[in-house]
């Protein structure tokens, strides 16, 4: 299939710029992928939508301060976005502009606005995908490297190139899931859950809903755009993914017996599962490429809540994949229509009965 076959038009009106002004305030449209049926419903129905008894799963990973500000030493400006660590202060990274930050250069991490340096980059090596390794270390001087805590302290929340503004104070609660784990190298929020509020949790617990978190590590393969203009020539870059013994326990059982349903609380909770799922066992860690193509039958999950995504994205592939394309077309066009609020901080789409009977 071609890139263009999951294009669609979006009104930039409907790119949301802000969260709703309460967390669970968003709108909801349900659809049945066996029927084609939808519904407009709230957030806040989840508990009387989701089959009682469900097992919900999200992502429970951290969103780090991963953007960096450079001055160049030629006093230029530049970005550093740091997707992984390395070790000993050691970072993968993608940077801006690529052609001046090459192995050998450095640059000062500064304040965006003041223009204050808060610490040194130097550019070590070149990665395949135009990706360097960096070093990102105290502005004083010396040994010391900086580690993710630290990087914390310095860096921006990774916004969405499409929302307009650096983060700031509202983006600081608001682009993080309330159940977010101190762990993890995100550097994108797995935004179904941003929907959540404990007491919404708490109103699907109380329905028997299990919560079960795992955890992927978003980067590149998530959020990196397609450029092959056919879908088998697109690469997905590696992603990796833990799941904790106890939630890997549960779910081993579940997918033996078939005895209550899985809701994925987005789609990177839906990829851990299905790339950790060999059949007869969940591996506690490991990494995923899996890209999620029409044709794909899926193993794990029975439902999926996610949010409404790009044109042309491997995650509008994926949400084509669930529902067929025809159906995927059709239920984005009905949300366009009805004023849905779409990506990071928009509304949200509960798919249900994504999995075919065995």
């Amino acid at each position: 299939m071609q890139r263009t076959d999951f294009h669609f038009d979006l009104p930039s009106e409907l790119i949301a710029q802000h969260p709703a002004a309460d967390r669970d305030g968003a709108r909801l449209l349900v659809v049945d992928a066996r029927t084609g049926e939808w519904a407009h419903r709230s957030i806040r129905d989840l508990p009387e939508l989701v089959p009682a008894g469900s097992l919900c799963v999200p992502n429970d990973v951290r969103v780090r301060h991963a953007r960096l500000f450079l001055r160049r030493s030629g006093g230029g400006a530049g970005e550093a976005l740091l997707l992984r660590s390395l070790g000993e202060g050691r970072f993968e990274a993608m940077v801006k502009p690529g052609a001046r930050l090459k192995p050998g250069a450095t640059a000062a991490v500064v304040n965006p606005t003041s223009g204050r340096e808060l610490a040194r980059i130097d550019i070590l090596d070149t990665l395949p995908e135009g990706l360097r390794v960096v070093r990102v270390h105290g502005h004083e001087g010396g040994e010391h490297t900086l580690d993710w805590d630290e990087i914390d302290r310095i860096g921006r929340l990774p916004l969405p190139p499409y929302i307009d503004h650096l983060a700031a104070e509202e983006d600081e609660t608001r682009y993080q899931t309330v159940f977010a784990a101190q762990e993890g190298e995100a550097v994108a929020a797995p935004t179904a859950g941003l929907h959540f509020t404990p007491g919404l949790i708490a109103a699907l617990q109380a329905k028997g809903c299990g919560w079960h978190p795992v955890r992927l590590h978003v980067g590149l393969g998530t959020f990196r755009p397609m450029t092959a203009e056919r879908l088998e020539d697109h690469a997905m870059h590696e992603e990796r993914f833990e799941i904790p013994e106890a939630t890997a326990t549960q779910l081993e059982t579940l997918f033996r017996r078939r005895d209550r349903p899985l809701l994925c609380i987005g789609t990177t909770a839906l990829r851990t599962l299905e790339g950790a799922w060999d059949g007869e066992r969940l591996s506690r860690e490991g990494a995923t490429r899996l890209f999620i193509t029409p044709g794909y039958r899926l193993r794990t999950a029975d439902h999926l809540l996610t949010n409404f995504h790009l044109p042309e994205s491997t995650l509008f592939v994926l949400i084509s994949s669930l529902l067929g394309l025809e159906q995927a077309q059709a239920t984005y066009a009905e949300a366009i229509r009805e004023r849905y609020r779409f990506f990071s901080y928009g509304d949200a789409m509960l798919i249900l009965n994504a999995r075919h009977p065995d």
